[in-house]
């Protein structure tokens, strides 16, 4: 689930899943976008976000994948800059496109981890889901995590989603948007805003046009 503008954040497993909670099913590309070659010099906090959204250990995280836990660890720290094919491991089994640890590579150095240009976004997930997300978050290595969700009209969540350990709170910019927040309906318009704690909830898109929703989550669970 996401929030419109408000703020929220979606391939096929290539490694054996271990017992994790995943958010939504993602297309990871295996080519990268040419303009971002480099590798986001932010990769290792990234990777150790990720890591912890889904609550495992660095143990659990290198079984999978078959490396060692100096390894990941000196990763996780920047004191190790992994292969793309290691990066292309690590975003089939976290469900993100492999540009994810690519984007920002072009930026101003001092400019990353604090400022996320327009054209660096990340989209997450597809069309055919409908729902389309983009990070809005210069980094996940902080307390919360920003994403821009696009509902597409007639789209819904398929039920409602579990309750999960965080705080959401979104924004509604354009269109319309009718969600479940526990046991309450209610029906969003633009400028309207919405926050929650560890609830169940569900969104439905009964509208003609796409609604954009600024999603906050606390902490990030992308």
């Amino acid at each position: 689930m996401k929030i419109n503008i408000i703020i929220s954040f979606h391939t096929e497993h290539l490694l054996p899943a271990l017992p994790v909670q995943r958010r939504r099913p993602m297309l990871a590309p295996t080519s990268i976008d040419e303009s971002c070659r480099g590798v986001n010099n932010l990769v290792g906090s990234d990777i150790r976000a990720l890591r912890k959204s889904r609550g495992l250990t660095i143990a659990d995280l290198t079984s999978a994948l078959g490396r060692s836990v100096g390894w990941l660890s000196q990763v996780e720290r920047g004191h190790t800059v992994p292969s793309v094919r290691d990066l292309a491991a690590i975003a089939a089994y976290f469900d993100v496109s492999l540009n994810f640890f690519f984007r920002c590579a072009h930026q101003n150095p001092e400019e990353q981890g604090l400022v996320l240009r327009a054209a660096d976004r990340m989209a997450i997930g597809s069309s055919e889901t409908g729902l389309t997300e983009e990070l809005l978050s210069p980094t996940l290595g902080g307390s919360f995590e920003m994403i821009m969700s696009t509902f597409a009209p007639g789209s819904d969540s398929g039920g409602p989603k579990a309750a999960r350990p965080s705080e959401d709170g979104g924004v509604l910019i354009s269109g319309q948007l009718t969600m479940w927040i526990g046991a309450l309906k209610v029906v969003l318009h633009p400028g309207d805003s919405f926050q929650f704690r560890e609830s169940t909830y569900a969104w439905e898109n009964e509208g003609t046009e796409p609604a954009v929703v600024i999603w906050v989550i606390s902490p990030p669970v992308y």
